[in-house]
């Protein structure tokens, strides 16, 4: 038996649909950061880029559980002395709520320059309707946690 070692030319992607409508963020960020590495396919190596590609619908009807709605925040650099600012999730959420799972999701992928490039495999929309039906994805189910 010999290890097979995927290369690049071999790497053949698929297009992933996620319906974010009551699902839990977190949970929902793993799945879809699992993906985009390509952890859920046989052929995975950790230096390849053998992800595929995941469009998620519905990015406003996500939810998180517990208080992290009241007391999670995220910082940011303006890249001005003093610049150190911060936001709560619930104005996050409510301006840009696309920014808030793809943070998610990039947190969960490798920190360098192969995590760099397959978060931008992740393609995120407020709406129920997308421009990628020309990909036609398959839907992805993700079970949602009760209540």
């Amino acid at each position: 038996m010999k290890t097979f070692l995927m290369k690049t030319a071999d790497v053949q992607r698929k297009w992933w649909l996620v319906d974010a409508d009551g699902l839990v963020l977190g949970r929902m960020a793993t799945r879809i950061a699992r993906i985009l590495m390509g952890k859920h396919t046989p052929t995975y190596t950790p230096y390849v880029d053998g992800g595929d590609c995941v469009v998620v619908v519905n990015a406003e009807k996500v939810r998180v559980t517990g208080k992290k709605a009241e007391q999670r925040e995220y910082d940011y650099y303006t890249h001005y002395p003093g610049g150190h600012r911060y936001t709560s999730f619930s104005n996050m959420f409510a301006a840009k709520p696309e920014k808030v799972i793809e943070m998610a999701v990039k947190r969960m992928l490798p920190k360098n320059k192969l995590g760099r490039h397959m978060i931008l495999r992740l393609k995120v929309v407020r709406g129920p309707e997308h421009e990628y039906k020309a990909q036609k994805p398959e839907e992805l189910k993700i079970a949602a946690a009760k209540s």
